[in-house]
């Protein structure tokens, strides 16, 4: 992609990020086409940070840093994992709650992850409900033993905005020590072996009962 091709989606993808949510689809819609022109595999190199949470669909193109935190390749990962332990926090969208299941049957969906991982399905979604976003964070807190410069790593699937959102929480609430993998479960497994963890009991109570984060397909 050519250089000013590339700025020019840039300047884009900035613009929707920006717009007010009833005009987002249009404008998200408007520079879709130029991404298709400007050719996918190299495309999402110049997504910029938005200032803040970003509360557009899911699954996407993500920028290549998020501030305050630290990201990390496959390297550079398993190193953290076997040198530091952080707390691994999966926060992957949950297939839907079957319809029809009688009043009280548990819904604990599982799925394979990083090894140690505690998953927190859609834990990335914004807006969260208070209810959500104070489990959040409780939850959080009770991971790390109460110290913010315990290291923490957020991750979901590829190009997902998810653990992106996930990461900027914990910086703003004054985690040090955050790291973001991108390329998620994936990515990791394309190398090593993964393990089926289920979702985390209390968070998923609270997601169900106060408001289900929005389930996304499964690729």
């Amino acid at each position: 992609m050519g250089e000013e091709l590339r700025s020019t989606v840039a300047e884009q993808l900035m613009s929707a990020l920006h717009r007010p949510r009833v005009l987002r689809p249009l404008a998200v819609a408007a520079f879709a086409a130029l991404l298709g022109a400007a050719g996918p595999a190299d495309s999402p190199v110049n997504v910029p940070e938005p200032t803040g949470l970003y509360d557009g669909p899911q699954h996407g193109y993500t920028p290549p840093t998020l501030k305050g935190a630290t990201v990390v390749d496959l390297a550079a990962l398993a190193a953290l994992i076997a040198d530091d332990k952080p707390v691994l926090l999966d926060v992957v969208l949950a297939d839907r709650k079957p319809q029809g299941l009688p009043p009280g049957t548990p819904w604990l969906p599982s799925h394979r992850s990083i090894p140690g991982a505690v998953w927190l399905p859609g834990a990335g979604v914004v807006p969260l409900t208070p209810e959500q976003e104070a489990e959040f964070f409780r939850r959080i807190a009770e991971l790390t033993g109460g110290d913010k410069a315990k290291p923490i790593v957020t991750f979901c699937r590829p190009e997902c905005w998810g653990s992106w959102n996930a990461g900027k929480r914990l910086v703003a609430a004054g985690y040090s020590r955050v790291h973001w993998w991108p390329l998620g479960v994936e990515g990791w497994q394309d190398t090593y072996d993964t393990a089926v963890v289920k979702a985390d009991k209390t968070w998923t109570y609270i997601a169900d009962e106060k408001a289900t984060p929005p389930a996304e397909p499964q690729r």
